[in-house]
């Protein structure tokens, strides 16, 4: 009979058991919530109706849509993994001040919405409210942006419907991409949950796709950007934020000198490809 040493026995229990923890906490690694009571109400300095979905599978989703008079079209962002839309509504000034309606919404279990979280609920959700804003615009006035998190759902959606653009803030290659820079001793193609694979989104996209993302990211690496752009370069534009982290780009003047392009010039992106662009990387 074989006899395995204790230290190897013991060294298999401590990984198994680091490996289950991680399988069955996950949710508690990756989302930081904030829940809001459901009598909770927003206040923002700019006008806004708040919004209910009801999932076919007894989920509930709730968001804010503010509106502008004349409005150039609808901006339709997909946030972080962190707090509710209570306090994300303040980005909405960037692009209601630029003629722009702007909607966002909370993820399950996040501010009012309810409901299981799992990678498919994270897209269909995200689908339905998209369809939701298409009955409000025309698809080619319907303009997509995922910031960190949200970067993943935000370029599903854009390949599953044919937006005017996507932009997408400080994203990662793949979900499963940048969970292994840190969990590369685990099995994570058999772990992981949430693979959210951009790379494999950003092929099927026919729209254009600018990227902002700052090169000194330590959170999200920048070079993961270089590498999404390079998926599909004739569709897909670089932007970076010099001495950008992961959570100041708005506080960066290029940041909003970019998105003022992009939003108000409509052939800034034929501008960039052509490589006329200074502030282009």
């Amino acid at each position: 009979m074989i006899v395995i040493p204790s230290f190897i026995v013991l060294a298999a229990a401590i990984y198994g058991g680091a490996c289950a923890v991680f399988y069955f906490l996950q949710d508690y690694f990756f989302f930081r919530p904030e829940i809001l009571p459901q009598h909770f109400e927003y206040k923002y300095p700019f006008p806004f109706t708040e919004v209910n979905f009801e999932m076919e599978d007894g989920g509930a989703v709730n968001g804010v849509h503010f509106k502008v008079p004349n409005s150039k079209g609808v901006v339709f962002y997909l946030k972080g993994n962190s707090r509710s839309i209570k306090g994300w509504g303040k980005f909405a000034r960037d692009f209601v001040s630029k003629g722009y309606d702007f909607f966002m919404f909370d993820y399950r279990g996040f501010g009012k919405s309810s409901g299981r979280r799992t990678e498919t609920t994270l897209y269909n959700d995200a689908q339905t409210v998209y369809k939701w804003l298409s009955t409000q615009f025309p698809e080619d006035r319907i303009i997509i942006y995922g910031r960190s998190l949200g970067s993943g759902i935000a370029a599903r959606i854009a390949s599953w419907n044919k937006p005017q653009m996507l932009i997408l803030d400080s994203p990662y290659y793949s979900f499963l991409y940048q969970i292994r820079r840190y969990g590369f001793w685990m099995p994570l193609q058999r772990l992981l949950r949430f693979q959210l694979r951009t790379d494999q989104f950003m092929r099927k996209i026919t729209c254009p796709v600018f990227i902002l993302h700052g090169n000194k990211d330590r959170l999200i690496s920048y070079e993961q950007s270089v590498m999404l752009q390079k998926l599909c370069p004739d569709r897909c534009a670089l932007l970076t934020i010099p001495n950008g982290r992961h959570n100041d780009l708005p506080e960066f003047a290029e940041y909003h000198e970019y998105l003022y392009d992009i939003l108000n010039d409509p052939g800034y992106f034929y501008e960039v490809q052509g490589g006329k662009s200074a502030r282009v990387a």
